[in-house]
């Protein structure tokens, strides 16, 4: 099993009359509701957490994109990844990810992953989502039914921008460029690559195709998620291809760990109510605007992440959000039985641990990671043995790498004649 801390990092100071007063988290949420001399601190206790999660041993530090939103304020993952990255020496850096289709030219998502498998030594997750309606629709004007397309045009250039050794030139339809020469190439070319999906059946030929790991990012919890699942391998079985590692797959999951239950619901209970009253309120029209969605994944059922139907969610009791499996909390022993449900349930081999819940402070947050690191990893981690030695999904770095040299205040001195 691989896990990995995820860090949507939300904006924690969100009115209690937030849901009741604003029309959505995201894309026209007030700008006046963000204080930059706070976000100073909510930055740096995020990398804090981040770090501290590498340090307890998990496999990897989530990060991801999203624009104009309180939901999750990285609007640049690689920028949060490149500063954790010479504190944190051991995690994987799971970006996940870069919304392909938002940068002009795409060439950039292949030098700044490039850059930040280099610097890392070979440490990089890339992820390479669509992206949500809310941001590449309407934060970046992307047309609804040019979104993947554009994105698949994106993909093969990039692809093409790491393997190719000499300079070529690309005449797209959305990019042209006369030269592409990416300096520097990744150490891993290329590194091993999840695309995060939140319902569209179309991704799941693309990852099989590309031998790429299917992660959908569910807020709905492990139950609800089996349909889906589910269908990424019937979906193998049809193609009739016979590896059905559970590497191939990822899922996200909200967990809170503390000493007993009752303990744990005295601890995030609020902050769990915070996640999916305020982080979650989402106007239904910004989740999926016309077009988004293509006509096989809305005949297949599948619903978006951000689907009304979530919004139940903000109403649930704790007993109802931890029974429904919204949220796995509990005592290490309640955890660990609930998490071995769904890694068999779901086949799933990649975990994306979301223990830091909408304004969970950081004491709270170190609490529930350590008993998680300490008393519930261990136990999961040979969940799958006959799959024990499947590395394409996961990066595998060089051995001899460079760590942060101590800073001198030695002052410099001339050469003489």
């Amino acid at each position: 099993m691989k896990f990995t801390w995820f860090n949507l990092m939300p904006w924690p100071h969100l009115p209690a009359d937030f849901r009741q007063k604003h029309k959505s988290v995201w894309v026209d949420i007030d700008s006046k509701l963000y204080d930059p001399v706070k976000g100073h601190d909510v930055y740096n206790d995020y990398m804090d957490m981040l770090e501290y999660a590498d340090s307890l041993g998990f496999d990897g530090i989530g990060v991801n994109e999203h624009h104009q939103n309180a939901y999750g304020l990285m609007p640049s993952p690689n920028i949060i990844a490149a500063a954790i990255s010479r504190r944190a020496l051991n995690a994987a850096i799971v970006v996940l990810g870069n919304s392909l289709g938002l940068y002009n030219p795409p060439t950039r998502v292949a030098e700044e992953f490039a850059m930040l498998d280099v610097i890392t030594g070979g440490r990089l997750v890339a992820g390479f989502p669509v992206g949500s309606s809310m941001d590449i629709n309407y934060c970046y004007g992307d047309i609804p039914a040019l979104s993947r397309e554009r994105y698949q045009e994106a993909h093969d250039l990039i692809k093409r921008a790491w393997s190719d050794p000499e300079p070529f030139a690309w005449n797209g339809r959305y990019t042209k460029l006369r030269y592409v020469n990416t300096w520097p190439k990744p150490i891993q070319n290329p590194p091993p690559i999840h695309v995060p999906g939140g319902g569209s059946v179309e991704t799941y030929d693309f990852c099989l195709d590309n031998t790429y790991s299917y992660s959908y990012l569910s807020f709905s919890g492990y139950i609800r998620a089996k349909a889906l699942l589910q269908g990424y391998w019937d979906r193998l079985t049809e193609r009739n291809e016979p590896d059905e590692s559970p590497y191939r797959a990822g899922f996200a999951q909200t967990i809170c760990v503390a000493d007993t239950d009752a303990e744990a619901e005295r601890l995030y209970k609020d902050h769990v109510s915070y996640f999916f009253n305020r982080c979650l309120h989402v106007a239904p029209g910004f989740a999926d605007a016309p077009g988004y969605r293509t006509i096989k994944t809305i005949k297949a059922g599948a619903l978006s992440q951000f689907s009304p139907d979530l919004g139940e969610a903000a109403h649930m009791p704790w007993k109802q959000l931890v029974d429904e499996g919204y949220v796995i909390a509990g005592s290490p022993d309640t955890v660990r039985e609930r998490m071995e449900d769904l890694i068999k349930g779901l086949n799933v081999g990649n975990i994306f641990c979301l223990m830091h819940v909408g304004d969970m402070p950081m004491d709270k947050t170190k609490y529930s990671t350590q008993l998680f690191a300490e008393q519930v990893m261990p136990k999961l981690r040979n969940m799958w043995p006959d799959y024990a030695d499947d590395s394409r999904f996961w990066p595998t770095p060089l051995e001899k790498r460079a760590t942060p040299g101590p800073v001198s205040d030695h002052k410099p001195t001339t050469g003489g004649a």
